[in-house]
């Protein structure tokens, strides 16, 4: 799931869940990474996935652009450079191209027998490449095209795979789960950044490093609340300058409205995929200095404190409410162009 370049400058991802794995060593320049590295940066993938489908799945109600979620995180060996992909192959199994990075546990796949390393062979009938050669260039593309064969699958039907596993040929019939359309990346070398672009939710890999499950869903569900309302699109349509004069005028109302209203919406997918709203205002109180810059953050956002007294006032009404999942009116505004 991580975004290329996966191992330049060789970043160091170390799990923070109550039963973290030991730090992976830092590979030295020109070295090839270790499988404890790789190891680590599969734990962090495994946690991104874990809370993207227990979102998605359970806001399916909220989303009027939805996909099979099978819960199972795939790679490409062609995205690691041509000098770590030996490693790679030696960690994660490799016999083609793209393989099983991870298997979100109780899962579609999980169910269906799916596990780690298991290499793709074919999805729904349709042939995925075999193992590339040593010259192949660097690249995502062939993981984005098996990703888009799954995504684009109909809802609600069984979705085959052949998988190769210690290079016999297993054939496996997943039943998905339908959910939220949105693909969910790691982006390394980003820090705490976190965005959505309308299809993608990127979080930086810093927030693999001193954040628990609970305030990594916080993110993901607020990024996630932007591809749900179209927020990227929506801008656009209005023409906002997202660039140096965001603060000014009407772009810097516009994109507070569209920060605002991806905050409301994200405290109530958090509730429906069971996670504690208080979880969000506790959040932005204990580490939205770090992410929000204190004094020099961008107007376009609400400050921390802010943050948290408005999601605390959201998250008192959410516990009243009994019924799950809660479709908030803010949902209905996705369609709505910014004015």
């Amino acid at each position: 799931m991580s975004m290329i370049s996966r191992l330049a400058p060789f970043l160091m991802l170390t799990a923070a869940t109550p039963t973290a794995l030991p730090a992976a060593p830092m590979p030295v320049a020109d070295a090839a990474p270790t499988a404890a590295f790789f190891d680590t940066l599969r734990a962090a993938d495994l946690r991104l996935a874990t809370i993207a489908y227990r979102l998605t799945t359970a806001n399916a109600a909220l989303c009027d652009r939805l996909q099979p979620q099978i819960g199972m995180p795939i790679h490409a060996l062609t995205q690691y450079g041509p000098g770590a992909r030996k490693a790679a192959a030696a960690t994660f199994g490799f016999e083609s191209t793209i393989g099983v990075e991870a298997v979100v546990a109780g899962g579609p796949a999980d169910r269906a027998g799916v596990r780690p390393n298991d290499s793709i062979v074919a999805i729904d009938d349709r042939p995925q490449p075999g193992l590339p050669s040593a010259d192949t260039p660097e690249s995502a593309a062939v993981r984005d095209a098996a990703e888009a064969v799954i995504t684009e699958a109909p809802v609600g039907k069984p979705l085959r795979l052949t998988v190769l596993r210690d290079g016999k040929r297993v054939p496996i019939t997943i039943t998905p789960v339908t959910g939220c359309r949105s693909r969910f990346e790691i982006l390394l070398g980003s820090g705490l950044d976190a965005s959505a672009d309308g299809a993608i939710v990127q979080l930086g890999e810093r927030f693999f490093e001193g954040y628990t499950d609970e305030e990594i869903a916080v993110v993901v569900a607020h990024e996630l609340s932007h591809n749900i309302l179209r927020h990227r699109a929506r801008l656009d349509a209005a023409k906002i300058n997202r660039g140096l004069l965001a603060e000014l005028g009407r772009n810097g109302r516009l994109i507070r409205e569209t920060e605002d209203q991806a905050d409301l919406l994200g405290i109530y997918l958090l509730a429906n995929a069971g996670y504690d709203p208080m979880s969000a205002p506790k959040f932005w109180r204990s580490k939205g200095g770090a992410i929000d810059g204190g004094l020099f953050r961008s107007r376009t956002h609400a400050s921390s404190k802010a943050r948290a007294e408005a999601l605390e006032a959201a998250a008192r009404d959410i516990a009243a409410t009994s019924t799950r999942p809660i479709i908030p009116p803010v949902v209905a505004t996705r369609n709505v162009p910014l004015r």
